[in-house]
């Protein structure tokens, strides 16, 4: 009997799990190497758009998946210079092109343990935590990688290696990849409360704050404990140091700033990180693939960053059942064709455009786009169109159609 070809996947995050997952299933032999020693269980990302449930699906965690969050059928604009709704949009327009027409509020950390339960029903996958790859090599048959890991250095060999070790990436770094893009010269504070703000404002689960002095976002997860909890995105200003963003005075004004009923005694956890458009210059090298945030970073407004990772991997699976097959360079390209292609044309230019429409200061323009907004709720047509994009499904099928 044919012994099944071995995958290896560099970085246990939620793209590095699905991937994983997805290669099993497809008989391959799967090693999945995460350098930290846990799962990283910070307050990251947190938004799962209907495109993404489909794979999840596909993958068989969904109802866990979402039986572990909260759905989400709105998500609204507002304005916070006069604290009124903009518009609200509707995920319902989309029942007819998805079987999930809503989005899942499931915390990341929570998507990488459901991922690694079903991970380790396959008789071929091996998951090794605290082993980080510090070298890489390939020929033509093979991909070797340098391991270390308490047990001391190590070299394993595969047919593929993937590599979804994050926007540090050791393996890109390695092949010498460019990162092509640049970086925010502000930081974004994140901060998570218990304060309920869909009881004092009235809003939903997802919201965009445009604001002519600030903007913010506020969505709401499930928390471990399922009680939920509140999280707030902010701009820093380029010239607060990281301490200045995340004092109490600072954390007590921007909360204040959206709700003055807010307490800092709510807060239960801030961080502060850079924010960064980047894509890398290939996806693919022989028989190494990137993905996830090794392969591409972008701002985190509209929530497209983990989901379009997830869409690599399920590509990167059929890309690599391909090789498996005996196809030939043009078609396992298409993989770097497909994704980077939709990275530059797509995600960066939306989140981009995300981030400009809500912190527009022109009163002229900022009027312009508040009110494009309310055109768009108001018109059934356009306002599928824009769910269509926003929920990635028109940009999955957009590249279906990338020979």
């Amino acid at each position: 009997m044919r012994k099944p070809q071995h995958v290896i996947v560099a970085g246990a995050g939620p793209v590095g799990v699905v991937a994983a997952i997805a290669c099993a299933q497809r008989g391959f032999r799967v090693t999945l190497l995460e350098a930290a020693g846990r799962i990283d269980d910070n307050p990251r990302a947190a938004t799962t758009h209907p495109s993404t449930l489909e794979y999840l699906h596909q993958v068989g965690i969904i109802d866990t998946f979402i039986d572990r969050g909260l759905v989400a059928r709105y998500f609204q604009f507002w304005d916070r210079d006069t604290r009124s709704r903009v518009a609200q949009f509707d995920h319902d327009l989309l029942k007819d092109e998805t079987a999930f027409p809503f989005v899942v509020q499931t915390e990341q950390h929570k998507l990488v343990r459901i991922g690694l339960d079903r991970f380790a029903t396959f008789p071929d996958a091996r998951f090794r935590c605290g082993t980080s790859v510090t070298a890489v090599e390939q020929d033509a048959n093979a991909v070797t990688v340098t391991v270390e890991s308490s047990h001391g250095v190590e070299r394993l060999s595969a047919d593929y290696l993937v590599a979804s070790d994050g926007g540090r990436s050791a393996i890109r770094k390695a092949l010498q990849i460019p990162f092509e893009g640049y970086t925010w010269p502000e930081r974004f504070t994140v901060l998570t409360t218990l304060h309920d703000f869909e009881k004092s404002l009235g809003c939903c689960y997802r919201n965009y704050l445009a604001g002519s002095q600030e903007w913010a976002n506020l969505f709401k997860v499930a928390g471990d404990d399922m009680a939920g909890r509140w999280r707030a995105v902010f701009p820093t200003q380029e010239q607060e140091s990281d301490e200045q963003a995340l004092s109490d005075a600072a954390v007590s004004a921007r909360l204040r700033g959206i709700d003055e009923s807010c307490s800092l005694d709510d807060v239960v956890h801030r961080n502060i990180y850079n924010v960064h458009q980047r894509v890398a210059a290939r996806f693919r090298v022989g028989r190494i693939y990137l993905a996830g945030d090794a392969s591409h970073l972008n701002n985190p407004i509209g929530g497209l960053g983990l989901n379009c990772g997830v869409h690599d991997a399920m590509e990167l699976a059929t890309t690599l059942e391909a090789a498996r097959s005996g196809a030939g360079e043009q078609e396992l390209d298409r993989y770097d064709r497909r994704r980077r292609k939709l990275n530059v044309d797509f995600i960066q230019e939306q989140t981009i455009s995300n981030k400009k429409r809500l912190e527009e200061r022109d009163p002229a323009a900022r009027a312009q786009r508040l009110d494009e907004l309310r055109a768009i709720e108001a018109d059934p047509v356009r306002q599928k169109q824009f769910l269509m994009r926003s929920s990635l499904l028109a940009s999955a099928r957009q590249a279906n159609e990338i020979a």
